[in-house]
Parts: C-alpha cells; structure tokens; sequence
C-alpha cells in the first residue's frame, strides 16, 4: 500500500513497508539518524494500535506519523524538521511533536522559538543506551552483582542458547505465555506477542536460553539504521529460575556484541521501577529525545497567520494611503 501524501492520512498497515522500511533504512537525519528506537518499521507497526498509528508521506519524501497518548494527539518527524517553514508550522494542527532528536534540536529552537514554542526534554522517553561489551563480560566492581547472578545461573541450570528460528520460537511463546500469567501486561504482551508472530516479516532476530528442555527465556530486537547499535524490543523471562534475566541479558550481548557496538534498550516510560533496573546496568548514554508544544495548543499556522495579520494591519496604519506600494 502506498502512503498518502500530506495532509491524507491512513492507519498504518503491514503493507507499508515496502515504501517506510527502504525511507527509514536510507535515512541519515533526524532521530533516525541518532537511533531513536521508535523509528524502525518494527518500532512503529508494534504499537500501532496502542497509539493509533496514522501515516502520511510530505512532498519531500519524508513521512510524518501521527498518533495519541493519554488523550493527547502527537505527531512524529522519524527523518527530522521539514525544510518548509509554512509546513512546519501547519504540522501542529496535529498535536504536540513527539520524539525530536537531539540533533534536531538546534534547528528547532532557532526556527519555532520565535514562534514562543515550548521545548521540553522527555525523560521518560529517553533510550538507555548501553556498551555492547559491557553487558557482555559485565566487568569491573560496578557489575558484580549482575555477574553473581549471571554465575550463579550457569553453575545451577544445564542450559543452552539457540537462535530463534522457526523450531525454536515455540520456546518464545512458552516463556511469553507464561510471563503474561505472572504480570497481566496486556499491552506489552501484544506487542510482545505480534513481534514473535512477524519476527521474519519484520526481521527481528533473537535468542531462547533453554534449561535442560524448558525455554526459561528469550530476547528479540533488530538492528537500528545508525548502522552501530542494535535495539532490544522485548526481553522475557521466567523468575522462577534464578537469574534468568541477568543470564538473557548477557548472553544476548555476547552475541550482538560481535557486530554491534551500542545496545539500546529503550526507554522506561516514567516507571520509577524500571528506571531503577536500567540504571543498575550503569548505561553509557542516553539518545535523548524532546517535546515541541505550540503556544495555547493551537497550531503554529495559526500563530503565523496572526502574526502575518498584524504585520499587515501595522503597515497599513503607517502608510499613507496615497503612496503608491512600491513592493508590488
């Protein structure tokens, strides 16, 4: 299916990725570029639904996604600003702008906040981003909790680790099967779930840790455009083996850590919990990303259209009006 061009919208759907996947992939600007973890095929189509994913292509070639969180309408700019100020501005008719790169940043405040924007970093949504060898040997006094915890599971379970592949992502059900009785996280579970039933569709790539013939864990992601870090999606395992989690973590590590430098693990979504489980893994950085507010919530177009209404109003009460205009 092809996108529709601005300002036409439709739901995204599986079938676009035939023209998202090759924009994303090839893009080397905006939050693509700096490894926002959204911005994969991938990250978007998994929680279409959650959002209510909408996408539309800008004449550049560029698309803009829009969606809702809380309530609140949100669009979002995967390959950076447009160069067109006037389209710019019109895109705020569509809520707030989510997840501006840094790199973005410059542009933004130089070009919306004259417009007396609001540019406000969003933690919450911040990717921990981690050394890829790190996670893998855990070296040092800072890690030797996780690595107790990583020994202790190989020293105590008989256990392997496979590729998923189509044998093994029965193991992958199993475990997220049996996570979902344990949390009742419909949402993650979806997301979770659609990713283990598109894995090739998407082209995800993973691991199950098996304990002598019971899939105890499993991690999938994919690689991200910026070509040196690798986004894990979902990770799940069963508590009731001890270190579980620890073990995925690292052994999936060792893996990426052939290829990839960067192991992003997403963000925490404002979960004083989860933030406390990510920082314990002591991240090297952060892909920072910000919110773009217009003023009063109204859409930047219209502050334009005032501001070109006054300006005008103004000449014309300064001009006499028998001179004759000069700019014509």
């Amino acid at each position: 299916m092809a996108l529709p061009l601005y300002p036409d919208f439709a739901p995204l759907d599986l079938s676009m990725s035939e023209d998202l996947v090759p924009a994303l992939r090839s893009g080397r600007r905006g939050g693509v570029a700096d490894g926002v973890s959204e911005f994969t095929f991938a990250g978007l189509y998994l929680f279409r639904q959650q959002y209510g994913y909408q996408v539309s292509m800008l004449p550049s070639g560029d698309p803009v996604v829009t969606g809702a969180k809380n309530g609140e309408p949100f669009f979002l700019l995967p390959l950076g600003l447009p160069k067109d100020d006037e389209l710019l501005c019109d895109l705020f008719h569509l809520g707030y702008l989510k997840n501006l790169s840094e790199s973005d940043l410059g542009d933004a405040h130089e070009r919306l906040g004259p417009r007396d924007c609001t540019v406000e970093e969003d933690r919450d949504n911040s990717d921990y981003l981690y050394l890829a060898e790190e996670l893998a040997t855990l070296p040092g006094k800072k890690f030797h909790k996780k690595r107790t915890h990583v020994n202790g599971f190989e020293s105590t379970y008989q256990h392997r680790v496979v590729p998923i592949d189509r044998e093994t992502i029965a193991g992958a059900y199993a475990v997220l099967d049996a996570w979902q009785e344990e949390r009742n996280e419909p949402a993650d579970y979806r997301a979770s779930r659609e990713a283990l039933d598109l894995w090739r569709e998407l082209e995800l790539s993973g691991i199950v840790v098996m304990v002598d013939e019971t899939p105890v864990a499993y991690a999938l992601g994919e690689p991200l455009p910026r070509g040196d870090s690798f986004v894990v999606h979902s990770e799940k395992a069963l508590t009731s083996y001890r270190g579980a989690y620890q073990f995925v973590n690292a052994a999936f590590a060792r893996v990426l850590a052939q290829r990839y430098r960067y192991i992003n693990r997403e963000q925490d979504l404002g979960d004083e919990g989860l933030r406390q489980a990510k920082m314990t893994y002591r991240p090297t950085g952060f892909v920072r990303k910000f919110r773009i507010t217009a003023p009063a919530n109204r859409a930047l177009s219209d502050v334009v259209a005032t501001e070109d209404r006054l300006a005008s109003e103004a000449a014309s009460a300064t001009t006499p009006s028998a001179e004759p205009c000069c700019c014509r």
